[in-house]
């Protein structure tokens, strides 16, 4: 079989790439000019680039072109968590903990193992959870200003899971989902693993732009919105009130299904109300204690209207049953007992010291961060190449993402900077390592 010319050319970027032959950071040809070299069409000369770039070799940049991506930087880097090697500081992902949380593990394994209700956590439970463990998570929502009994409330295994029964219950491939053209990266992998359209909206203040919202629902069917309203992960927004509205407005005006991704709420003291207490009719609310408590404790709430409900628990009947007995008696017996509140509020303090380093060492690089989050955006200067950075970074233990994993359209160059998982004692460090390293990759 007579292989498609376009592919030949395909073929030969990829061994010249992978041969060395163009080296990490050179600017490739624009699709008009390669288009003309090659003696085809531009629409076939955009494939050649978008093959290129779904293998990882190249990235496209609007208003700058096509670069070759560096090769030794994994193509997932930044998405998919590995085991991080010894020695390495571990900017990529957050799982802050506080000194002597593995105590209070033990202490609630022993009482744990001395309660007489011990049998049934090795049996069935309904799938959103038993009834005075639903009444548990309600109560500790009601400190993030969501106001709802236990039956409106599911048990899942992470905040994670809740997406993805939230998708797989609410959402058809194919369906058009709004999200930022910069978000979190598990979403995105919802999205692609379910076969669902994502449109970027720009940013507009601190929030996406409802207006373009707006005008995107004019032109097309859109069915859902994924939003990260308080402590937007990676940008760190809190939206206003008036954003809120705004927002609420137009998936009103449109029927779309809301998406409120909550995990990092717990930050913010003094957050405005969830958009699900603004549009509960429309709203499915989302969080967990993967970042309040430990990652490894996989729990998380789904709050969502009652017909939306029963489709979400027969979702987590598709994938888990129920959420982990042993884990939820944790969770509840931590929520009931103020383990959590006490938790929340050291990672608040925790949090803000960690912003306070940056702004002391990467003050003047133009960080975009909220003083409650734990994490910052590094936009790189013009001339540097963000995946260069990281390799250079990786060279010497420290793991950072770019903006690859987290962008919904054209990537920036940009680094995004988790700050809750290498200890605070270390962290000074490590961020003028990367500030040196940045000055370093200037040219």
């Amino acid at each position: 079989m007579v292989r498609a010319r376009y592919k030949q050319v395909v073929d030969r970027f990829a061994a010249e790439i992978q041969a060395g032959s163009l080296a990490p950071g050179t600017r490739l040809p624009t699709h008009r000019d390669l288009a003309r070299s090659e003696g085809m069409a531009l629409v076939t000369a955009s494939r050649v680039y978008a093959e290129l770039e779904a293998m990882g070799l190249v990235s496209g940049e609007t208003g700058r072109g096509t670069f070759v991506r560096e090769a030794k930087l994994p193509q997932a880097h930044g998405l998919d968590q590995q085991a991080t090697p010894d020695g390495m500081l571990d900017l990529n992902f957050n799982y802050p903990a506080m000194p002597g949380q593995a105590e209070l593990l033990r202490s609630a394994l022993r009482q744990l193992a001395t309660a007489g209700n011990l049998d049934a956590l090795l049996r069935y439970s309904p799938h959103g959870g038993r009834a005075h463990e639903r009444a548990t998570a309600a109560r500790h929502l009601q400190q993030r200003g969501l106001f709802v009994d236990g039956e409106q409330v599911a048990l899942v295994t992470g905040a994670q899971h809740g997406l993805a029964t939230t998708v797989m219950a609410l959402l058809q491939p194919g369906d058009l989902v709004a999200i930022d053209a910069l978000s979190y990266p598990g979403f995105k992998l919802l999205a692609e693993t379910h076969r669902l359209e994502l449109a970027p909206l720009p940013a507009a203040g601190q929030g996406p732009d409802p207006e373009a919202l707006r005008a995107l629902c004019q032109r097309r069917r859109v069915r859902a919105i994924y939003t990260m309203p308080t402590l937007h992960n990676p940008m760190g927004w809190v939206m206003s009130s008036a954003h809120r509205q705004a927002l609420v407005e137009v998936a009103r005006q449109h029927g779309l299904l809301i998406i409120e991704d909550a995990a990092y709420a717990f930050l913010e003291r003094h957050a405005q109300p969830p958009l699900a207490t603004l549009a509960p009719e429309l709203t499915v609310y989302v969080s967990g204690l993967s970042k309040n408590v430990a990652a490894g404790l996989r729990v998380g709430f789904v709050v969502a209207p009652a017909p939306w409900l029963v489709q979400i628990e027969r979702a987590i009947r598709a994938t888990t049953w129920n959420a982990p007995g042993l884990m939820t008696a944790i969770a509840c017996a931590w929520l009931e007992d103020g383990t959590v509140a006490s938790l929340e509020e050291q990672k608040r303090q925790d949090a803000q010291a960690r912003q306070s380093l940056v702004s002391q060492v990467l003050g003047d690089l133009g960080c975009i961060r909220h003083p409650a989050s734990y994490f910052a955006w590094l936009p790189l200067r013009e001339e540097q190449r963000a995946d260069r950075v990281a390799m250079a970074l990786l060279s010497q233990g420290i793991s950072v993402a770019t903006a690859q994993p987290f962008s919904t359209g054209p990537a920036p160059q940009a680094l995004r900077l988790a700050l809750g998982s290498v200890p605070l004692e270390v962290l000074r460090d490590a961020l003028g390592r990367v500030k040196q390293t940045i000055e370093a990759q200037a040219y």
